[in-house]
């Protein structure tokens, strides 16, 4: 039974890829900001036959993710894998200039989508089993800037600017996971794949995708296509 760590597992690819292990039997330590969804994911990863505990976290908030790597280290002995999965997304896609977003939004953004991957992926650190694996969902606009898009392409380029430095310092796997388009509550209504589709993907980087090639690199939709075939 592997342990793993799943921030913003209340709604989206989060609970998708909770489900997922739960189908898998495997032992889920879910965190949101809020509590209420968190139960259902819970609920159904138990009825899945996998092991569920939830706490309530935010992921900006250091002793937060003390608290939160603690209990699933307590629970499994060491963590196998880790999701810093977590974000937020203020605005239209594709309609929030950068010059025009406000500075609050540009905060949150920043604070959430950036420094939670860091305090997330940075808390787990003494819990970690040995050929445990860091893993942070990304999208394109992350490396390819598109109009629009604002701060929030700042903010994941600074997750994916973290797993790069953290993979040069780390003896473990990290890597980006990138899904291309998933339509959740998170993306405002943006057209894409449903987070279900794609959770497979998440947990084959997190079991299967060679760990010798997880060097701050980018896992791709058809990276996991071309290995699964």
């Amino acid at each position: 039974m592997d342990t793993v760590v799943i921030t913003g597992a209340s709604r989206g690819i989060g609970a998708a890829l909770a489900r997922e292990y739960g189908d898998n039997g495997d032992r889920v330590i879910c965190c949101a900001r809020s509590e209420n969804d968190l139960e259902t994911v819970a609920s159904d990863v138990r009825d899945a036959g996998g092991e569920a505990i939830i706490q309530r976290a935010d992921v900006r908030d250091k002793y937060d993710m003390e608290r939160l790597m603690e209990t699933a280290a307590k629970a499994g002995g060491a963590i196998d894998a880790v999701f810093a999965n977590a974000g937020v997304y203020h605005g239209a896609p594709g309609q929030t200039p950068l010059a025009e977003e406000s500075y609050a939004a540009f905060d949150e953004h920043t604070d959430v989508n950036g420094r939670g991957v860091f305090t997330t992926l940075r808390e787990s650190l003494p819990h970690l089993a040995d050929d445990a694996r860091l893993l942070v969902p990304s999208g394109g606009v992350a490396r390819d800037a598109k109009p629009g898009f604002g701060s929030y392409a700042v903010s994941k380029a600074f997750a994916e600017a973290l797993v790069r430095q953290f993979a040069a310092e780390l003896d473990h796997p990290v890597a980006v996971v990138d899904p291309g388009q998933v339509s959740s509550e998170l993306t405002n209504g943006m057209q894409g794949r449903n987070p279900e589709d794609v959770a497979p993907m998440f947990h084959w980087a997190a079991t299967a995708a060679d760990a010798d090639e997880m060097d701050g690199t980018v896992l791709s939709l058809r990276d996991w296509k071309s290995a699964t075939r």
